[in-house]
């Protein structure tokens, strides 16, 4: 009769941590802060149509490294519990915190059941009235969660970018600024000998939670608005992503109340009347 193999409980978490870090550690980085606009997610990202930052609900984002069919199965699970508990009760019980529980519990029993875990890390981040209201939630593969002081780094060397972050973020910072900075603590690693890198514009996925919409803050910056930014150019913080210039509006009771899903990439590109990058 074959003998099997004993594994401790212990080594077999201790092989599924390992396997784990080492698949989100490959990925690229992606960067999440909050600013005084909202929040801001960039992300390296070489692939036009694989998006790592995308929406979620009404002022609710996510962004995600690793393994790219696994989260994305995570992203739509919790689009369609998103847009289930709007329609059952009313969309401001649609929060943050609670589809930071939900992938939390589903990554823990993976984690804990299956014999592969999920290889991702994510960030589900909620817009406020103010950059203190800001909620951001890291969960990672073991299906634990933390909630983030205004800013974070996953995937790749994310320690040496949160050393960059925590010295250059501020929450008052105009986009402009933060972008910059995101961008700049990205670049900081992942060079030859150590040294800097040159990240160019069309190698970044770069979307915000604008705090001043009604309704869906969601919109992706692209094109001439994202090179603007870069550049340091002022106009850019007031330019939507298809880079013309935003006429602030006032909310009134009547509000545009937004019956659309954010799980339709379709529908997401003509709110923000732009292409992707």
């Amino acid at each position: 009769m074959a003998m099997q193999f004993y594994a401790s409980p212990e080594q077999i978490m201790r092989d599924r941590s390992e396997l784990a870090r080492k698949g989100v550690a490959r990925g690229r980085s992606a960067v999440v802060l909050s600013y005084s606009g909202g929040v801001l997610f960039v992300a390296e990202n070489l692939s036009s149509a694989l998006h790592k930052v995308s929406e979620i609900y009404d002022r609710i984002g996510f962004a995600a490294v690793g393994r790219y069919n696994e989260f994305e199965n995570l992203r739509r699970a919790g689009v369609r519990m998103a847009d289930l508990n709007g329609l059952s009760y009313d969309r401001r019980d649609v929060t943050g915190r609670a589809l930071a529980n939900a992938f939390a519990q589903t990554l823990g029993a993976i984690f804990t059941e299956q014999s592969k875990p999920f290889e991702v890390e994510i960030c589900v981040a909620q817009v406020g009235a103010t950059s203190e209201e800001d909620e951001l939630y890291r969960i990672t593969y073991d299906g634990s969660v933390n909630d983030e002081p205004g800013r974070m780094a996953m995937g790749g060397q994310a320690e040496a970018i949160t050393n960059v972050l925590k010295s250059d973020h501020r929450p008052d910072m105009s986009l402009s600024e933060a972008v910059r900075v995101a961008v700049r603590a990205l670049s900081t690693v992942g060079g030859e000998g150590g040294a800097a890198r040159t990240i160019a514009a069309n190698q970044l996925e770069v979307a915000v939670l604008d705090r001043a919409r009604v309704g869906r803050t969601f919109r992706r910056i692209t094109g001439a608005a994202l090179t603007a930014l870069l550049d340091g150019d002022a106009a850019g913080d007031a330019a939507p992503a298809g880079g013309r210039a935003k006429t602030p509006t006032v909310p009134t009771e009547e509000a545009h109340k937004p019956t659309t899903s954010a799980g339709s990439a379709d529908l997401e590109g003509n709110q923000n009347e732009q292409p992707e990058a």
